[in-house]
């Protein structure tokens, strides 16, 4: 999770279809199944009991398989379907108690929705398309024009703001449909299987695009999807519904190396793991560091004393700066060396905590050194060794 305020929160939210809803309820909270509901109330019990809460620039990904109740929940959010029971909160509000007004001014200043069928006019230029939210809630024209062609460049369609929309591949026309929610600056963007219409390879440029403009424009994404791959690229925490019911709330990592049921077990099961677990999931603290200060013989004194042949360093911030060997750092030492400077190795690689298993898989091949993982300010988070990698990547493949 990104940042710390809650945006979103959702108690104990029910989407029951029918007429016998208050049945259905009972039943399903007693743990009859969706079938047995519908056979005994014609009830359909969509959504269940879900509570959770996501927080500011967060990237919440909810999947499940067709009929798992996962764009029901998303429209809940902004009461595009009323909820049966429950409470929806919005930065602290409940907008389940708002009256039809109030609600629209929540959904205008608030949330944008990003459809898998574009939901373009094709009577409109790619411009038009863009600013058509801003011409709904009244903007002038000059002012909406002005931010249409800001949202055109923000997702790449230079070139193209007088193009009629069906002139355009299925993969521009998806980045109109962008362009358009984020033309009104919205706070919570809502994206509704945003890009399974999508042939694979204009799916992985669109899933690569969404990542790029989410770190520079920080929004709050609610994005619904039915492949396992997707949400574990894109989602800094996943759902996983089935038949209306929340099996599993968790980060990636989490989903794939402890999941909650049999269910989210037989989901992951096929995964590549190298590809999702991450140099932060697999490293280590190590044992021993030199600093700043340090010469090369209290650098061999170090190394002696923890059994070491190298060693980091790093300055007076825990900022990583290089490597001394055992054998350099004696060698200096005897010619009455007093720093580190003259023998420091600062060519060797290092990875971010967010670097995949299967980027490291080249540089443990070409080192047999330890990997040093930095933080994003270059502090020294931990190191990589190969037994860790290697052992990682072997339970990965079933081996024992």
């Amino acid at each position: 999770m990104s940042d710390d305020q809650t945006v979103i929160e959702a108690r104990g939210l029910y989407k029951i279809f029918g007429s016998r809803v208050a049945e259905a309820r009972e039943m399903v909270d007693a743990g009859h199944s969706r079938a047995e509901i519908l056979k005994k109330t014609g009830a359909t019990t969509a959504v269940v009991n879900s509570s959770f809460r996501i927080a500011k620039r967060e990237t919440f990904v909810i999947m499940g398989l067709s009929g798992s109740g996962k764009s029901t929940l998303l429209r809940l959010l902004n009461r595009l379907i009323e909820p049966t029971y429950g409470e929806i909160l919005i930065d602290g509000e409940d907008i389940s108690q708002l009256g039809p007004s109030a609600l629209r001014e929540i959904r205008r200043r608030k949330y944008s929705m990003v459809f898998q069928n574009f939901g373009l006019l094709p009577h409109r230029d790619v411009t038009e398309n863009v600013g058509f939210g801003l011409e709904i809630h009244n903007v002038d024209e000059s002012t909406r024009r002005k931010k249409s062609l800001e949202a055109i460049q923000v997702v790449g369609l230079e070139g193209y703001e007088n193009s009629p929309v069906q002139s355009l591949s299925g993969g521009m026309q998806q980045r109109v449909g962008l362009a358009r929610a984020l033309a009104t600056d919205p706070e919570i963007l809502l994206m509704d299987e945003a890009f399974s219409a999508l042939d694979p390879l204009i799916r992985t440029q669109m899933q690569d695009e969404l990542i790029e403009l989410q770190s520079r424009l920080h929004k709050t994404v609610v994005f619904i999807t039915h492949d396992l791959d997707e949400a574990l690229k894109l989602g800094d925490r996943i759902v996983i519904m089935k038949d209306g019911i929340i099996d599993q709330i968790d980060t990636p990592e989490g989903i794939l190396t402890n999941p909650a049921t049999e269910y989210v077990a037989t989901f992951v099961e096929n995964v590549d793991r190298s590809k999702v677990l991450t140099a932060g999931s697999v490293m280590h603290r190590t044992p021993a560091l030199a600093t700043h200060k340090d010469g090369p013989h209290q650098a061999v004194r170090t190394m002696q004393h923890e059994d070491l042949s190298s060693l980091f360093v790093v300055n007076q911030n825990r900022e990583y700066v290089g490597l001394v060997r055992i054998d350099d750092a004696i060698a200096e030492s005897k010619k009455g060396g007093r720093s580190l400077d003259p023998i420091l190795q600062r060519d060797v690689p290092t990875v971010a905590l967010s670097t995949s298993l299967r980027d490291m898989i080249p540089l443990a091949g070409s080192t047999a050194l330890p990997i040093p993982v930095l933080k994003e300010d270059g502090v020294l988070a931990g190191i990589v060794t190969r037994a860790a990698l290697l052992s990682a990547l072997s339970k990965e493949s079933g081996e024992t």
